[in-house]
């Protein structure tokens, strides 16, 4: 029978580490053709109040070597951009997310869990730019600079204090609320992380920069680095907007570009690194995916600070849904094992076609 895993279960089964290793996992299989992974597909349609729109966000591969398939469906209300609107910003009614993503058996095809998809979401990602930090980033290095204080921004610093001893860590939020809160927070956890008055400040001497901003515009400016960085942006445009965290000057002064999957580029249209590309600023022989990076297909390393070497750009630029895929894997076979999981009968979800086989039938879904 399938499972529910909740969120709570999330939080209480599955660590950082372990969700970077299911990472490593899943973008290493994918790199060697035995993970699959389709580009996402996100639209927007009509609401009733003209200041909102329907939005989509859908996911769907598979990791074999975990022997599970997914499909993540997201649901949600958001408010587009506009002039006074330079954020994503999401607001549904009813303070709910429905996202949820549906494990299947890749031997049996059946429905394994139904897995509520928001805290999941957010440790994927930042466990996704730890293993880029892990694999690229200098052994040495010390000082973070980290952009947003929202979810994002708590699981990617809480990610990446699991790949490297950072120090010294600088926060930068325009809304100073948010920004004195996120200290605070952190303080209790037992990170020592600084406000930083201006986002220049957050750089100067940084060894990575890492932003997880709701923003749809540039917060980070490529005339602000140094060369010896290595920068991390999650946010990336798609065919319902164009968004970026980082400037062209960004890809004009990187030496390599890092991407989870370059059809993801193509398919969702991320003009923000296609138009580099076609204007000659970036040679797409520059770019590499992180999968090839942990297969060992490909060697990208952070350069050494002050010697000209430009700076390592790591577009975390997609969700992938093997990135669902292998971590769900290890919750399902968790929860399992402690026999404390909610359980579906498997006649809700399926129809009974024993008849049809008894025939001799293999009908057609």
């Amino acid at each position: 029978m399938a499972i529910i895993i909740t969120d709570a279960d999330v939080r209480r089964l599955l660590s950082y580490d372990e969700c970077i290793d299911a990472m490593r996992v899943a973008f290493k299989d994918f790199a060697e053709g035995i993970a699959v992974n389709r580009p996402r597909v996100r639209y927007t349609c009509r609401h009733s109040d003209p200041d909102r729109r329907y939005f989509a966000n859908v996911h769907v591969g598979a990791v074999p070597s975990a022997g599970v398939a997914c499909v993540r469906a997201g649901s949600q209300i958001l408010v587009p951009a506009s002039a006074s609107n330079d954020r994503r910003l999401y607001d549904s009614p009813t303070a709910f997310n429905w996202g949820v993503v549906i494990l299947y058996s890749t031997e049996t095809a059946e429905p394994l869990a139904f897995l509520h998809e928001f805290e999941l979401s957010g440790m994927r990602v930042g466990a996704t730019s730890a293993l880029g930090i892990d694999v690229m980033a200098r052994p040495d290095a010390s000082r973070l600079a980290l952009f947003g204080t929202g979810k994002q921004a708590r699981s990617g610093l809480e990610a990446a204090l699991r790949v490297r001893p950072f120090r010294e860590i600088l926060v930068y939020s325009p809304t100073a609320e948010h920004l004195s809160g996120f200290v605070k927070d952190a303080a209790r956890q037992g990170v020592s992380v600084r406000a930083a008055k201006h986002p220049r400040e957050a750089i100067e001497g940084a060894d990575v920069v890492l932003c997880c901003t709701s923003s749809m515009k540039p917060v980070v400016l490529g005339d602000w680095l140094e060369d010896g960085q290595m920068v991390i942006t999650i946010a990336n445009s798609d065919v319902t907007n164009t968004r970026s965290e980082v400037d062209r000057r960004v890809f004009e002064r990187s030496s390599m570009v890092i991407v989870n999957d370059w059809e993801s580029v193509v398919e969702n249209d991320q003009t923000e690194l296609l138009e580099p590309i076609e204007a000659g600023v970036l040679s797409r022989d520059r770019v590499h995916t992180i999968g090839d990076l942990v297969a060992g297909k490909a060697t990208v390393r952070q350069p050494p600070r002050g010697q000209g070497g430009g700076i390592v750009y790591y577009k975390n630029n997609s969700g992938l849904a093997i990135q669902f895929a292998a971590p769900g894997a290890l919750l399902h076979r968790k929860l399992k094992a402690e026999g404390t999981a909610r359980e579906i009968p498997s006649e809700w979800l399926g129809t009974d076609l024993s008849a049809l086989y008894a025939a001799g039938y293999r009908p057609s879904p």
